[in-house]
């Protein structure tokens, strides 16, 4: 997987954390996914196409997605809203759709969020994925964001180098 896509994902989490919550994250080392521990019981899920396919889900333990929310929205919900579910995927739309937007890609959509709450859930990725994990952590608590990329799409995606990382 190109760093300039890791690179896109950590600016523009940054960015939307920043404006939207006014909060800063700091960023742990990105893996592969299965070798960073990643707790989640809330997903935000971004699907992409076209020169870049696959998939971002931002995973967040619920002490820190239900801050995050309250953060982001001025007051509480609680998980069983639909105005949870409503924040964490504009979070998540939000971040995908900054990255996407300073990828140097000529053609790449992503998905309307899909938002998935339960204890210790699983994200199930394609087998041909390159799948990346970045450690986050904010203000509001750890959560991470996974990257996953699918193997045809991740020797050509944002602008691919010959330096690209294999995962």
């Amino acid at each position: 997987m190109d760093a300039t896509l890791i690179r896109r994902f950590i600016e523009a989490t940054q960015n939307v954390f920043g404006t939207m919550l006014q909060s800063t994250v700091s960023f742990g080392k990105p893996g592969p996914t299965g070798q960073i521990r990643s707790v989640g019981d809330v997903s935000g899920i971004i699907g992409f196409s076209g020169d870049v396919a696959g998939a971002a889900v931002i995973r967040m333990p619920m002490d820190t997605a239900t801050k995050v929310v309250e953060s982001f929205c001025g007051q509480p919900f609680g998980p069983d809203s639909e105005d949870f579910a409503d924040a964490i995927g504009e979070i998540a739309n939000m971040i995908c759709g900054s990255a996407k937007s300073n990828l140097n890609s000529s053609c790449v959509n992503i998905s309307c969020p899909q938002v998935v709450v339960g204890k210790d859930h699983k994200v199930q990725k394609p087998s041909d994925a390159v799948c990346i994990t970045i450690p986050c952590n904010a203000p509001q608590g750890p959560f991470s964001i996974e990257i996953s990329i699918r193997a045809a799409a991740a020797t050509s995606s944002a602008g691919s180098s010959p330096h690209a990382a294999a995962g």
